[in-house]
């Protein structure tokens, strides 16, 4: 089954006509009675049936709160697990869903990585959440996808069962030999504060988990879609980053395609964890930086890295 919110570059679906994505969520319609979003309705269960008038249509993506979740507010940026149904107005059929597969796929809610409709339909809910979501075109692909036999004019109504945010779990404080980790008003990474009581040099790379994930097994070989900030050691210089931006290409964690300490100590971790890699020159870039960066050579990098998803 395709999975239409996987947060994969390769998936190609999600970032074609990514239309606007304000980040809020519309609760009011005006769309006249073809477009009413209580004319969807849902069944009961851990796998619902949505019915869909065939020919229902919207000029303005909205959202119908089905149930209310009692978990953390779902910001922009954040990576979420959901579960859903997707269903095209003008036929009235579903045309992909993740409940056959049993497990809910992780979204970047972010405008390099979903659509503006998810992006309204989702920000501002709950983790908990089963919500009705009516994606104006506008708000779609923006292209005909024949492949799901959905046209660019064509209004989708998905069902979103919200079922975590990234990272899980509580997290844990750092060891005092590493900087703490800074975190902003929704809780992304924007890099470490140095401390007194850090360790001046860090010769032997490490790895520490803030956040205890409860997803698969991160194998050898096997592509990686991560969420990170990286820091050259002891410096307040944040070399790159990926939270403003949303998750880039899946890489391949292997030897030789991705820097030593990511192969060695990313593989083995669980999906839906937040980590600390510590990673002395040896194992990053010794002496040949990336060319313009501002990592300089012989320097050690400290990186915070969500992992989202693998393939």
């Amino acid at each position: 089954m395709r999975r239409i919110l996987l947060v994969s570059v390769a998936a190609g679906l999600l970032l074609v006509g990514c239309g606007s994505s304000d980040g809020g969520s519309d609760t009011g319609t005006d769309n006249g009675p073809a477009g009413d979003i209580d004319q969807v309705t849902v069944s009961g269960g851990g796998t619902p049936e949505v019915t869909v008038p065939k020919g229902f249509t919207t000029k303005k993506t909205t959202t119908k709160v089905v149930d209310a979740g009692p978990g953390d507010e779902v910001y922009a940026g954040d990576t979420v697990q959901a579960h859903y149904i997707a269903v095209n107005g003008r036929t009235g059929k579903q045309f992909d869903t993740s409940f056959a597969t049993g497990t809910a796929p992780a979204v970047t809610l972010s405008a390099n990585t979903t659509t503006g409709g998810i992006m309204k339909g989702l920000v501002g809910q709950k983790v908990g959440s089963r919500l009705v979501v009516a994606i104006a075109p506008k708000d779609g692909f923006g292209r005909d996808q024949a492949q799901y036999d959905l046209k660019a004019g064509d209004t989708m109504v998905f069902l979103f069962d919200i079922v975590s945010k990234y990272p899980e779990g509580k997290a844990t404080p750092l060891p005092m030999s590493l900087p703490s980790l800074k975190l902003d008003a929704k809780g992304h990474p924007t890099g470490f504060k140095n401390t007194d009581d850090m360790a001046k040099k860090q010769t032997k790379e490490s790895i520490h988990v803030v956040n205890q994930g409860t997803g698969a097994v991160v194998e050898s070989g096997q592509s990686l879609l991560a969420n990170y900030v990286g820091q050259v050691y002891g410096t307040d210089t944040v070399f790159d980053e990926s939270w403003t931006k949303g998750p880039q290409q899946p890489f391949v964690l292997a030897e030789g395609s991705v820097i030593a300490c990511w192969s060695d100590l990313l593989i083995g971790q669980k999906l839906g964890s937040r980590v600390v890699v510590t990673c002395p020159a040896d194992k990053a870039y010794a002496d040949q930086p990336p060319a313009g960066s501002a990592i300089k050579a012989g320097d050690t990098l400290i990186f915070v890295v969500d992992l989202l998803a693998a393939y």
